[in-house]
C-alpha cells in the first residue's frame, strides 16, 4: 500500500463525523473535538520540548488545556489573565524544580509558557468561528483556505517549483509552491464567499484569502522549526501517513485564527443567538 493511499484511508473514516458535528450536531459535539484535538496537540508539543520529563510535560499540556477551556467558556479578560498568571507560575516552578540542563534552560522555558498559547489560543479560534451564523460553512471556510493551500502549493511545487523558499526550514518548499498555495486560499474563501456565506461579501472573501494563505503557509513553517529545534520529523504519530494531529492541523490553527480576527473586527460579527 503506498503512501498516498494509506493517508486518505486514515482520515476517510472520519470525513462523515467531522462534517455532521460541523452542520448538523448539537454544538457541543463540534466543542468537544476542538478540545480533544487540543489536548492531543498539549500532549505531541510536550513530548518535543520535554522528552522523559513528566513533570513539564504535564505543565505544557495543563496550560494548554485551561488557555483554550478559558478561551471558550468566558469572555471575561480578567479570568484569562488569571489563567496566563498561572501558566506563568507553573512554568516557573517546573524550571526550578528541573532545571538541568541548564544551558538550555532559557529556551525550554521560553516553549513552557508559549506551547499553551499556540495550542490552546489558536485552535480554540475554529470553535469561536463555529458560533457564528452559518458557523459550519465558517469553519468550511478555515479548512478550504488552509487545505487547498496546502494542495496547490504542493502541485505547484511539483510541476513549477524553482526557487527555494526557505531552505533552513523546509527545503522542499519553493516560491512558486507558495504562490499556488495562496491561489487556492483565495479561490478557497471565493467558492465558500459565493455559495454559503451572505456575510463575507467577495471583496472582504478575497482579502480573507489572502490573509489566511500568508498566515497557513507561515504557520506551516513555524511548525518545521519547532521540529528542526527539537530533532524530530513528525510532531507525533496518531494518523498513519500523516504524523500527529499537530502536523495535520498547523495551518488550520493560524487560518481560523485569521478569520476569527477578521470577522469580529472588520466585519464586526458576533455569535449567533
Amino acid at each position: 500500500m503506498n503512501d498516498t493511499l494509506k493517508r486518505v484511508l486514515a482520515v476517510l473514516p472520519l470525513i462523515p463525523a467531522i462534517l455532521w458535528m460541523m452542520f448538523a450536531g448539537p454544538a457541543w459535539t463540534f466543542l468537544a473535538l476542538v478540545l480533544g484535538a487540543t489536548l492531543i496537540i498539549g500532549f505531541e508539543l510536550a513530548r518535543m520540548i520535554a522528552p522523559g520529563e513528566a513533570l513539564l510535560q504535564s505543565i505544557v499540556i495543563v496550560g494548554t488545556i485551561a488557555v483554550a477551556s478559558t478561551r471558550l467558556y468566558t469572555d471575561d479578560p480578567q479570568i484569562m489573565q488569571g489563567v496566563m498568571i498561572g501558566v506563568a507560575i507553573l512554568t516557573l516552578v517546573g524550571a526550578l524544580i528541573r532545571p538541568d540542563p541548564v544551558e538550555k534552560a532559557a529556551l525550554r522555558i521560553g516553549w513552557m509558557f508559549g506551547a499553551p498559547i499556540y495550542g490552546g489560543m489558536l485552535l480554540s479560534s475554529i470553535a469561536l468561528i463555529h458560533r457564528y451564523e452559518d458557523g459550519g460553512s465558517w469553519v468550511l471556510l478555515a479548512m478550504l483556505v488552509a487545505w487547498l493551500s496546502d494542495t496547490l502549493a504542493y502541485f505547484s511545487g511539483k510541476f513549477f517549483g524553482k526557487r527555494k523558499l526557505y531552505p533552513k526550514l523546509s527545503p522542499k518548499k519553493t516560491v512558486e509552491g507558495a504562490l499556488g498555495g495562496l491561489t487556492g486560499s483565495v479561490l478557497g474563501a471565493l467558492g465558500v464567499s459565493l455559495l454559503l456565506i451572505d456575510a463575507l461579501p467577495v471583496h472582504h472573501a478575497v482579502a480573507l484569502g489572502t490573509i489566511c494563505g500568508v498566515l497557513g503557509q507561515s504557520g506551516d513553517l513555524f511548525e518545521s522549526l519547532i521540529k528542526r529545534s527539537v530533532g524530530v520529523k513528525d510532531s507525533g504519530n496518531l494518523l498513519p501517513g500523516h504524523g500527529g494531529i499537530l502536523d495535520r492541523v498547523d495551518a488550520l490553527m493560524y487560518a481560523s485564527s485569521g478569520i476569527w480576527l477578521y470577522a469580529h473586527f472588520i466585519l464586526g460579527l458576533r455569535p449567533a443567538g
